[in-house]
Formats: structure tokens, sequence, C-alpha cells
């Protein structure tokens, strides 16, 4: 079995910058008004004047 670190060693210092806040939580998405009402993720393309145009 492979010893993996669990703690700094000890002559680490930490930077000044760094905090022990945990990071913050990821907001849900909010969507994205779409002008001609078709979305590309739900669809799998834009479509522009009649014709598809994938990306």
């Amino acid at each position: 079995m492979i010893k993996r670190a669990t703690e700094r060693p000890k002559d680490f210092v930490k930077p000044a910058h760094w905090s022990n806040a945990p990071a913050p939580k990821p907001e849900a998405a909010k969507p994205d008004a779409d002008p001609d009402g078709l979305s590309p993720t739900r669809y799998g393309d834009w479509e522009r004047n009649g014709i598809a145009v994938d990306f």
C-alpha cells in the first residue's frame, strides 16, 4: 500500500493570505433569456434563419 501524506511538514508556514474558512457553496445556475426561445443546450445546436449551426 502507498503511504499518503495526510499532514503538512512540520516546518510548513501557512501564507498570510490563506484562511481557514470553508469554500463557498456553489450557486444554482440561472437560465439565460434566449431571445429566439430555443436553447442550444436543449436542442443540441443553434438554428439561424432556418439553418442549423453546430459549434
